[in-house]
């Protein structure tokens, strides 16, 4: 039985080694050029004006029930990922899954830089403990099981928010919903994302945020795949968590 990603590559083109290195030189030149604009778009996100964050959102952490200012351990940076795991959920996101699965190598390079990682999701802690522990990862997690700190940073809606919004779910996006253990209207109330904080003189500030698309420079696997000869050739839902693929 012929692939599909077998057909993609009878049909692409090919060359001589010195034609692939004009092409290659060429595109070096944009990749420079892609990289100079990601610098001046870095220093822009770094840019952004401060805001002070005065509620009292708590959190359920391992060491007990936290503050932001206490997330940030000791340390004057803090960066949060918004992991999509909901109160009704069985288990995590598989993609905020596949994401985090590169967690834990950065935990450790961030904190000796004076920067603070932490998951942060809206479900019971005991539920992210299990999941974690399911999963092998060692990365800090909180819950914010209230809620508000999630809808503030508007990766969590109601439904009276999402009944403006809402349409009719595809079967793909079912089978999506499926694998957390819900339906997709419970499934997207909850929404990926990152957020960023300052601590000064005793002071939690909101530095920037981001979501969606904006996260794909942290999915490491994604990163891979746009390296791929056939890039992300993603013609369904076909990720899982890693401990969920059969074995090839």
């Amino acid at each position: 039985m012929t692939h599909p990603e077998e057909n993609a590559m009878e049909k692409h083109n090919t060359g001589t080694r010195e034609e692939w290195l004009a092409a290659r030189l060429e595109l070096l030149e944009a990749e420079k050029e892609l990289t100079h604009r990601s610098d001046d778009v870095a220093r822009r996100r770094q840019a952004l004006p401060w805001v002070r964050v005065d509620k009292p959102y708590r959190f359920e952490t391992e060491q007990g029930p936290a503050s932001l200012a206490d997330l940030f351990r000791g340390r004057s940076q803090l960066l949060v990922y918004h992991f999509m795991f909901g109160p009704d959920y069985t288990a995590g996101c598989p993609a905020c899954s596949s994401i985090a699965d590169g967690f834990d190598g950065s935990v450790v390079h961030l904190a000796h830089h004076d920067v603070m990682f932490w998951a942060v999701s809206s479900a019971p802690f005991a539920k992210l403990q299990a999941f974690r522990q399911r999963m092998g990862w060692s990365f800090p997690w909180a819950s914010a099981a209230s809620r508000e700190f999630n809808q503030d940073f508007i990766v969590s809606i109601n439904k009276r928010q999402q009944e403006l919004e809402t349409q009719a779910a595809t079967e793909e996006q079912e089978k999506i919903a499926a694998t957390v253990g819900t339906d997709w209207q419970t499934y997207t109330r909850e929404r990926p994302g990152m957020s960023s904080f300052a601590l000064q003189e005793g002071v939690v500030y909101h530095t920037y945020s981001a979501s969606d698309r904006g996260l794909d420079v942290l999915w490491d696997l994604y990163q891979w795949l746009d390296r791929a000869p056939l890039g992300r050739n993603e013609k369904s839902f076909w990720f899982r968590r890693h401990d969920e693929y059969a074995a090839r």
